[in-house]
């Protein structure tokens, strides 16, 4: 029997780049050096941003504001506008004790990653800044 009163969010967010931050990499290295950073760096953000979802999975809050600040950096680094900012507002929840705006804020950074590290979507819905 549907249900009429039943409405299936889907959330699009959009995601910002800044191209400064790499822009700038390129200008002071060589090609092949910057391509090394920017992939080493991105590589190491996708691992954090792993082991901060299953540490999250786990239930387990232990470190995490000081482990999303570090990821905010990283992020801001790389000229990751809406990962940066979203990873600074899931720490807010942290701040506030706000479990209900904590899981929402949680699920919008999961997206928020995907989006921008998976390679397939990194320039769906893409916005410079």
């Amino acid at each position: 029997m549907p249900n009429d009163n039943v409405v299936v969010l889907q959330p699009k967010d959009k995601i910002r780049h800044d191209a400064g931050p790499i822009s700038t990499i390129y200008r002071n290295l060589d090609t092949a050096s910057a391509d090394q950073v920017v992939t080493r760096a991105l590589g190491e953000l996708a691992l954090s941003m792993g082991g901060l979802a299953d540490q999250v999975r786990a239930h387990d809050l232990t470190d995490l504001n000081r482990q999303l600040r570090r990821l905010q950096r990283m992020a801001e680094n790389l000229g990751m506008v809406s990962f940066a900012g979203v990873c600074g507002d899931v720490r807010g929840c942290l701040d506030t004790g706000d479990v209900t705006a904590f899981g929402a804020v949680w699920a919008r950074l999961l997206r928020v990653a995907e989006r921008s590290l998976a390679p397939e979507k990194a320039w769906e819905g893409f916005h410079q800044v």
